[in-house]
């Protein structure tokens, strides 16, 4: 289905503001659909991709969606990737539509997107006992990323300056709340519920064997070739232009990709083009006194 007609006319979008859902800051859309999204129905056979914001959450999309097709890349082309896999926590503005009620009418088996922390998912994930995909991003380059992130997509809260916005990250005062809680409360989960948790630095350094950690989780064998293709087309450059991955299709009044691109880098250690050596030291100690008691590791470069 193509929206862009019903896009014409439409009014600039506002930059939204942060309400706080149980103590974690949520966009004001999501905080008005609370009610509504806390009874969402899990299904057993669904799959939740869940990352914070900007931390390769297309990527692990379209790898994930590849191995579902055995790395036919048509299968993934026939439409953009917020199609195939809706994105149960956003409410963006009409004509939009929502993911919540995509996913209502999706056939079984569903694939779903998130960006919740372990204390706001819908319980109806953990009493069906869904399989769950976790994709981190070490702190300092999921920084930058939600930044530049900020700065292009009008449905986010104003971001200020990089020093202002990277104050707000450490605090945890952005949409989705804290990196630090989100990737720790995920880690501590998968002690208990079907969780695979995987890390955007492993799959920059070896995306076949990641691939193949997330086709044996779905319970797929794939053969070497079929391996190869989908390294082949979940390649950053491969991806950034592909209008089913590159968000192309979202209308500038929404996400300006003059600003920033959609997908800007995809690199590991980018972080040294943006921070001072003093804001490194600060999220340094902020990993040690957050996530140091804890068997969570992160690297910053390879």
């Amino acid at each position: 289905m193509d929206h862009k007609t019903e896009w014409e006319g439409m009014e600039p979008i506002k930059r939204t503001e942060l309400v706080d859902v149980d103590g974690i800051p949520c966009l004001k859309d999501t905080a008005d659909n609370w009610q509504r999204l806390w009874a969402f129905k899990a299904r057993p056979d669904d799959l939740l991709i869940c990352t914070y914001p900007k931390a390769g959450t297309t990527w692990i999309q379209e790898i994930v969606n590849m191995i579902q097709h055995r790395g036919d890349p048509q299968k993934c082309d026939q439409a953009p990737i917020h199609q195939r896999i809706p994105f149960i926590d956003l409410f963006p503005p009409k004509p939009f539509p929502h993911g919540l009620d995509d996913a209502e009418v999706m056939p079984s088996p569903r694939t779903l997107k998130s960006h919740l922390p372990v204390p706001l998912l819908p319980p109806s994930f953990w009493e069906q006992n869904c399989k769950i995909i976790y994709f981190a991003r070490n702190a300092k380059d999921n920084a930058v990323s939600y930044f530049h992130f900020h700065r292009m997509n009008k449905g986010l809260p104003e971001p200020g300056n990089w020093d202002e916005f990277l104050e707000n990250f450490l605090t945890g005062k952005i949409a989705w709340g804290s990196w630090f809680d989100h990737v720790r409360g995920w880690w501590e989960a998968k002690e208990r519920y079907r969780i695979l948790y995987l890390f955007y630095e492993d799959m920059k350094e070896d995306p076949a064997r990641e691939i193949r950690k997330v086709a044996q989780f779905l319970g797929l064998q794939l053969p070497d070739p079929v391996v190869n293709q989908i390294v082949q087309h979940t390649m950053f450059e491969n991806m950034k232009v592909n209008p089913m991955t590159n968000y192309s299709s979202i209308p500038s009044l929404i996400f300006d990709q003059t600003v920033s691109p959609f997908m800007r880098k995809g690199t590991v250690g980018d972080w040294k083009e943006h921070f001072t050596a003093a804001q490194s030291e600060r999220f340094d100690d902020a990993c040690l006194r957050l996530l140091g008691d804890s068997s969570l590791v992160f690297r910053t470069e390879l």
